[in-house]
């Protein structure tokens, strides 16, 4: 059986789960989120968890077993506590904005960068060098974040760039003088 599959998933006070046909809702306090559930797979709710079941041990359902497992976790933890990915500017000029609801990103360009967040997304500039990106839905929050830092990815001779805040640019030594 499943490692992460066969764990049961808590369920906080405030957070609601309707299950139909091939469609899962949770909703929390942050907000609902919905996704889609391969109809094979059973949800069973008893005593405030969440358990995915599968109907057979084939490849198959083991490898969908785990998946759906970590995505409806993802959905009860983002409807409860949210996402969040941190990103930090890292060059001379180079710096970030927030304005009427858009991200403005001078980032060594002869123009600016103009960046409006989908729907469902929140980017909070705290100072020029650093931008946090959250949300509730998990994956999202992940590809906005990588959006952003793919503007200006951060290179390996000065690390010049946009960065994740716990990434390590590993560094090349340059060209030596003769």
């Amino acid at each position: 059986m499943s490692r992460v599959g066969k764990k049961p998933i808590g369920l906080p006070e405030g957070v609601e789960v309707k299950i139909s046909n091939g469609t899962v809702e949770v909703a929390g306090p942050k907000g609902k989120l919905s996704g889609a559930v391969n109809p094979e797979i059973k949800l069973e709710i008893k005593d405030g968890q969440l358990t995915v079941l599968r109907p057979n041990d084939s490849k198959y359902y083991k490898s969908l077993h785990g998946l759906y497992r970590s995505l409806l976790t993802n959905m009860v933890e983002g409807v409860t506590k949210g996402f969040e990915k941190k990103l930090e500017i890292v060059g001379v000029g180079y710096k970030a904005e927030m304005s009427n609801d858009r991200l403005t990103l001078q980032l060594g360009y002869s123009h600016q960068i103009i960046f409006l967040p989908p729907e469902g997304i929140e980017i909070l500039v705290a100072d020029p060098t650093s931008i946090s990106v959250r949300g509730i839905d998990k994956q999202l929050v992940g590809q906005v974040a990588a959006k952003i830092r793919s503007f200006r990815p951060p290179e390996p001779y000065k690390g010049k760039g946009i960065k994740y805040v716990d990434e390590y640019i590993r560094r090349k030594a340059g060209k030596t003088a003769a």
